[in-house]
């Protein structure tokens, strides 16, 4: 199928329930974190979707992709951290570090999708087709304009934790 191992097809799948769970978050809540439901199962399953990303290896050993996911499991480690911290930078670091790694999500998916899709006629050669690279350019803009909006509503609202009733 497409070309996807066993463990592409499970890994795959973890990841889109994650991002589910995230834009879940994101539409309830405005932003990610372990203290609702839909924030922790994106947190968890975002664990589990690097871990999974560690036994893909497509072009040999450790590449990029393995990076990005070391990457994302720091970022997550500073969010959680930053979310059991009081304090108004805790807060803002928690947000951002959650909402960057939402964003790490779009790489992989963008460019796994796109360099094997439509089947046949993928719509980028490469990872480093300039067409891919503009378009995951555009979707980081995307999450710069997303981030800068919640930031702006996180400054609006007082510092009760995420998910409290008031």
């Amino acid at each position: 199928m497409l070309g996807l191992s066993t463990i592409g097809i499970v890994h795959t799948l973890i990841g889109l329930i994650a991002v589910g769970f995230g834009i879940a978050a994101f539409w309830q809540y405005g932003e990610i974190g372990t203290r609702t439901r839909s924030g922790l199962l994106y947190v968890v399953l975002t664990v589990l979707t690097c871990i999974t990303g560690f036994f893909l290896f497509k072009h040999g050993g450790f590449g990029k992709p393995h990076a990005l996911g070391v990457l994302t499991l720091v970022v997550l480690g500073a969010a959680y951290g930053a979310e059991r911290r009081p304090g108004r930078i805790a807060r803002y670091v928690g947000v951002i570090s959650y909402s960057t790694t939402f964003f790490f999500h779009m790489i992989p998916g963008f460019t796994e999708t796109l360099t094997r899709l439509p089947a046949g006629a993928p719509w980028a050669a490469s990872p480093e087709a300039a067409n891919l690279q503009a378009l995951i350019g555009g979707v980081f803009l995307l999450f710069l304009i997303g981030l800068a909006l919640q930031l702006r509503a996180l400054r609006r609202r007082d510092l009760r934790p995420l998910g409290a009733v008031a």
